[in-house]
């Protein structure tokens, strides 16, 4: 692997998760959710249970692993009693019909456009290209099967590719040895944000979000005035890099010109997706 095919891991990873993230934040997905029967006042519940249905009906402690950067206290909030609500196969089946619903009112006349079925055939030639070995989230979503329209395959293929860098990215992290919520303060840090602000962390205990700190600030990663030192900064960028290493790999399927084109293609739906987030 070269410096460039990192560089291109990153760039695909920009291009594709907008098409993929407004899943989470899209009112037919949250309709959807309470049809199903969970509380939809914040996206928690229903995060759970769309993310972790494809590896069936798990307890907390698998959850937990999977979901390595969470609180393994909030994992245990949702994680079995998400299965109480709905069964994993009744989840996975509205997630398919939520994610036709938000792309038939985000994409309009460009569901049936051909630039559209294109990212869909390279997007699913790269997951079907995608190691699972080790990687438990991405190997769940790739046994499911194949839906047939193309805005639905490429949904399911950019999620088996989230779901692969993702679970590299937990690897990374241990490499590094980052814990699961290190990794949000130093993602949070890095941003120029304080931790206690951060969405995925502002909710734990005070106590506990300061003991992760303190630890951290013990081991050098954060600085006397609370922000990342330079070794911090530096082991944020060696998780990335191998983060964008691990993920590189599915892409060495498609020829240069494919890249181009899956790149190309995607450009105006993240763009069209990232407005509606907003």
């Amino acid at each position: 692997m070269t410096a460039e095919d990192y560089r291109l891991a990153r760039r695909l990873w920009h291009q594709l998760e907008p098409v993929h993230a407004v899943f989470w934040y899209a009112p037919e997905v949250f309709a959807e959710a309470a049809a199903l029967g969970y509380e939809v006042k914040t996206r928690w519940p229903s995060y759970f249970a769309w993310r972790l249905a494809p590896l069936g009906a798990v307890g907390p402690r698998l959850a937990a692993s999977a979901c390595y950067s969470f609180s393994p206290h909030m994992v245990g909030a949702h994680v079995p009693a998400a299965w109480a609500v709905a069964s994993p196969p009744q989840i996975l089946a509205a997630r398919e019909r939520a994610v036709d619903r938000m792309y038939r009112a985000l994409l309009g006349d460009l569901i049936d456009s051909p630039g559209l079925a294109e990212a869909a055939d390279l997007a699913r030639e790269a997951a079907l290209a995608a190691g699972t070995a080790g990687r438990p989230l991405a190997a769940a979503n790739a046994d499911l099967p194949w839906p047939g329209e193309p805005h639905l395959v490429l949904w399911h293929a950019i999620n088996v590719l989230r779901e692969q860098r993702g679970d590299g990215h937990i690897a990374a992290l241990r490499v590094h040895g980052v814990g699961g919520l290190e990794a949000h303060v130093l993602l949070a840090l890095d941003m120029g944000m304080p931790a206690e602000k951060f969405g995925r962390i502002h909710h734990l205990p005070a106590p506990q979000l300061a003991a992760v700190i303190d630890g951290m600030r013990d081991r050098g990663l954060i600085g006397d005035d609370g922000w990342l030192s330079e070794p911090g900064r530096a082991v944020k960028q060696r998780v990335e890099a191998l983060t964008d290493d691990l993920a590189a790999r599915p892409y060495e399927s498609l020829e240069p010109d494919e890249l181009d084109e899956l790149m190309a293609t995607l450009e105006p739906l993240a763009t069209l997706l990232l407005a509606a987030q907003d």
